[in-house]
């Protein structure tokens, strides 16, 4: 686990926060492999919150288990601001969930491209009855564990921004 003492701490934060306003979470996770999701679910009383994970590393199972339109994926590419928001509103259709949260990205060290760097990830946060938001990160080429820990953090935030205060 990628986890410091200060983003697991955060973490018990927002399941607390999540677990006081009766709200679920789910989370659909590419470049992170579902490294959100363990995070989450180390916290004690996790269950109570964290309705599923989808980790969806390919194409295939970004259509397949959370619905992202195979034409989308392929007119867009699965590292887009269309996809992003297509699986967190698929996660969110496909589960119980009230919220969720979807990362896909380049991670490194290769797969890159001018139009698409390494360190590019696209994040979508889908909200029951809220439109659903997109947040861009280019975090450069910092080395694969170092752009993924980013990614959860900036997950987090969103997850943390998504229930009012």
């Amino acid at each position: 686990m990628i986890a410091d003492a200060a983003l697991l701490a955060r973490a018990e934060a927002l399941i607390a926060r999540y677990a006081a306003a009766g709200q679920k979470l789910a989370t659909a996770e590419s470049c992170t492999g579902g490294l959100v999701a363990g995070l989450l679910t180390a916290v004690p009383g996790s269950s109570a919150v964290v309705e599923r994970g989808f980790v969806t590393y390919s194409n295939d199972a970004k259509a397949e288990a959370i619905g992202v339109p195979a034409e989308l994926i392929a007119a867009e590419g699965a590292v887009s601001e269309p996809v992003a928001r297509a699986m967190a509103e698929g996660a969110l259709s496909h589960s119980r969930a009230d919220v969720a949260v979807a990362i896909t990205g380049i991670a490194g060290p290769g797969g890159g491209s001018a139009r698409k760097p390494v360190g590019l990830v696209h994040f979508g946060l889908a909200v029951t009855g809220a439109p659903t938001r997109h947040l861009e990160r280019r975090y450069g080429d910092l080395g694969r564990g170092e752009i993924r820990r980013r990614a959860v953090e900036d997950a987090v935030a969103l997850l943390e921004g998504a229930l009012p205060d």
